[in-house]
């Protein structure tokens, strides 16, 4: 009976190493977390694949830095600072008239307080015994002697006093991640972008990841909020009605393969190399992770394209591989300069190595309950 046991076991042991050999060689039926390095290889446009396989070096990394460019338009840069005098429709003024007379038209009390005189849609208000008169485009001082003069027809030497008061006409909606939304009026102190998000409460998410859109009439301009303050003629002069809106940056990359972990991953910060998305995953896992098969998938503009291949007849965006090989002298380097752009899917291949410990794992395993048949037999 040992004798029979024996032969099968050993039947079973060849039958097993011919599998192992066979998987190895042919890496079949093997559990991997994605392509190897030669499947991608297979294909690429050179062996008749449908996308670009290249291997990134300085050229490459140079003609694909291409980060998103956020700014103002010269109809923003260009706009001058409002002064605070200037009377504008929508805006609410405050009037004092004083009457050097024993009976005043608009009163016994002197001076005559007029409180909250709205300026209509038109440029206009409407000032007892004065009329109809245009106050948009003036300043308090010229709109005081309009009204001095046109008093002066029904009561001797008038005193006219004009306050502009903060009103709708002169207002900017800050919304988004900003401390306190809200409608805020433009003063003195809160004429500029920066000025006005502060008096907002400032941003509520990483500064780094901010960005501030302001829509004025059918136009709008976007720019990060770094560059508000590391660019001065960035910080432009806000009119009435402008609208801000301040968001955090949406741009993500996904990681997969052999990496310590496997997401969507968020940019964190405006400008993203390869070296870094790699550390944000936590980077390569030392006993799978193949550190000469890390590779960047992505539909890159025919104009991206076209410098990378060094042609001028492609049309649309092209699939493009980009294959980083953090073993070569100038790996990481390479690695550390090449960009990751919005919707990147970062891959990293196995290691051989992981592969052939899965290949012993699996004949191992299969082995085992004969391992224990010989074991119970004595042989």
């Amino acid at each position: 009976m040992n004798l029979q046991y024996s032969r099968q076991a050993k039947c079973v042991l060849r039958l097993g190493v011919a599998t192992f050999a066979a998987c190895f060689l042919s890496a079949c039926g093997l559990p991997s977390s994605g392509p190897t390095k030669g499947q991608i290889y297979a294909g690429s446009v050179q062996r008749q694949g449908d996308a670009f396989v290249i291997e990134v070096n300085d050229r490459v990394t140079r003609a694909t830095a291409v980060a998103p460019a956020l700014t103002f338009s010269q109809k923003f840069t260009g706009a001058s600072q409002l002064t605070s005098d200037i009377i504008r429709p929508g805006d609410t003024l405050g009037l004092s008239i004083w009457e050097n007379v024993d009976n005043p038209l608009m009163g016994d009390l002197s001076p005559t307080q007029l409180n909250e005189v709205q300026v209509d849609s038109a440029g206009n208000v409407f000032v007892p015994y004065a009329g109809r008169l245009h106050a948009a485009g003036n300043t308090p001082e010229a709109l005081r002697l309009l009204i001095t003069q046109r008093l002066e027809e029904q009561t001797p030497d008038p005193q006219v006093e004009v306050r502009r008061l903060a009103g709708d006409g002169s207002s900017v909606t800050m919304v988004g991640v900003v401390g306190a939304q809200g409608v805020y009026p433009i003063e003195r102190s809160t004429g500029t972008l920066s000025s006005m998000l502060a008096k907002a409460g400032g941003v509520s998410v990483n500064p780094e990841v901010a960005e501030i859109t302001v829509f004025r009439g059918s136009q709008s301009g976007k720019v990060w909020l770094q560059d508000l303050f590391n660019d001065p003629g960035l910080d432009i002069a806000l009119r009435p009605g402008d609208r801000v809106l301040v968001e955090e940056d949406t741009r993500a990359f996904t990681a997969m393969g052999a990496t310590s972990s496997q997401a969507r991953v968020p940019f964190g910060s405006k400008n993203l190399s390869a070296l870094e998305a790699l550390a944000r995953v936590g980077g390569l896992v030392p006993v799978s992770s193949d550190p000469t098969g890390v590779f960047v998938f992505r539909n890159e503009p025919a104009e991206i394209a076209g410098a990378v291949l060094g042609r001028n007849d492609l049309v649309g965006a092209q699939r493009m591989v980009y294959v980083l090989n953090l073993k070569e002298p100038n790996g990481v380097f390479h690695a550390r300069d090449f960009v990751i752009r919005d919707g990147d899917t970062l891959y990293v291949t196995e290691a051989p190595f992981s592969q052939w410990t899965k290949s012993i794992s699996l004949v191992t395993g299969s082995l085992t309950p004969i391992a224990n048949v010989e074991t119970l037999t004595g042989n």
